[in-house]
């Protein structure tokens, strides 16, 4: 259960937070109860008043993540040691908004990233669902004792009705796991499938789009994509939460052809920039679909905004950037 819920702890939780404490990343994996709130919070601020900072996440390998990997029943890919990050894609549904057949990677790329600390394990993500799925997802959620975070919309129209929720728990890796397989069990997000052994063509400009925002994208099934960290370091009063865990503005540019594409991703921000974004992006005639936060106490506090555009592939981007300059970006490497 998430350290950021004001929930009763589980029985058992003293128990279960000392194996996990004194034990490596599946130690106690046969427990099957997750870690209360109130006995976490407790440990990991007496840890915290110790060391006098967040603790940061332990490094790993792709060999402790397996029994994760198992119990999800999907794979997914170890980044910089710490994050094991799960794609949970919606390639099944065909979602349309503004007369624009979205393709998965370009709004659609749900996920489930885990990460390990001395104290248990961090699941954080983001579900993609329909709206009937929804209340059977957020029951299934409850029942296995992951918080959700936000509930909303990345996109200003669309059918069917698309649901966004984040998901956030803390404790036994493999507890979690099991734990959010329920919650797919109550949708129809596909099996994991392998990529492509070779990328699709991306029929855009990309080095003016490159050039325009001062970075170089990545080709991603047919979309191209910016994914751009803070320069802060962001922690949840205990734990520093690397960037992999979803804390990143994203900028998706889905090909239209004629150079032309649909944009759709969000900005993370502090309050401070949040008004600052918002006019930029406005200035450039790009839609602002929602504001939100991903997290329940998240330092510094953070916003996500989402915004949706049509058009002139480097123009977008053009436009795009102003709103990149008025945020604490992470420099380009």
């Amino acid at each position: 259960m998430s350290p950021r819920s004001h929930t009763k702890p589980v029985a058992g939780t003293a128990a279960a937070l000392l194996l996990v404490a004194g034990s490596g990343l599946l130690a106690g994996c046969g427990s099957a109860t997750t870690q209360g709130a109130a006995g976490h919070t407790q440990a990991v601020a007496a840890q915290t008043a110790a060391h006098g900072q967040a603790q940061p996440p332990v490094k790993t390998s792709e060999a402790d993540w397996k029994p994760v990997a198992d119990a999800l029943g999907r794979t997914g890919t170890l980044m910089n040691s710490t994050v094991y990050r799960v794609p949970l894609p919606r390639k099944d549904l065909k979602v349309t908004t503004q007369g624009v057949t979205v393709k998965p990677g370009l709004s659609l790329g749900g996920y489930a990233a885990f990460a390990k600390y001395h104290d248990g394990t961090m699941l954080m993500g983001d579900l993609v669902v329909t709206e009937n799925e929804l209340p059977k997802v957020i029951d299934a959620l409850q029942a296995a004792g992951i918080d959700q975070t936000a509930l909303h919309k990345h996109l200003l129209q669309q059918s069917p009705a698309i649901w966004w929720t984040h998901i956030d728990a803390m404790g036994n890796p493999v507890t979690l796991a099991k734990g959010l397989k329920s919650a797919l069990a109550a949708t129809s997000i596909p099996p994991a499938s392998p990529p492509p052994a070779t990328q699709p063509p991306i029929h855009l400009n990309t080095a003016g789009i490159d050039k325009a925002l001062d970075r170089k994208g990545t080709a991603d099934g047919g979309i191209y994509k910016f994914t751009i960290a803070r320069a802060n370091t962001v922690t949840d009063g205990t734990h520093v939460m690397p960037p992999a865990l979803g804390i990143t503005t994203g900028i998706n540019f889905q090909p239209l052809g004629g150079n032309k594409a649909a944009i759709n991703g969000d900005f993370v921000m502090t309050a401070p920039e949040v008004q600052k974004v918002i006019q930029a992006l406005r200035k450039g005639n790009i839609d602002i679909v929602e504001l939100h936060n991903h997290s329940l106490n998240d330092q510094p506090r953070l916003f996500y905004m989402h915004f949706w555009a049509a058009g002139d592939g480097v123009t977008l981007a053009k436009a795009l950037r102003p709103a990149l300059n008025a945020t604490a970006l992470a420099p380009t490497s």
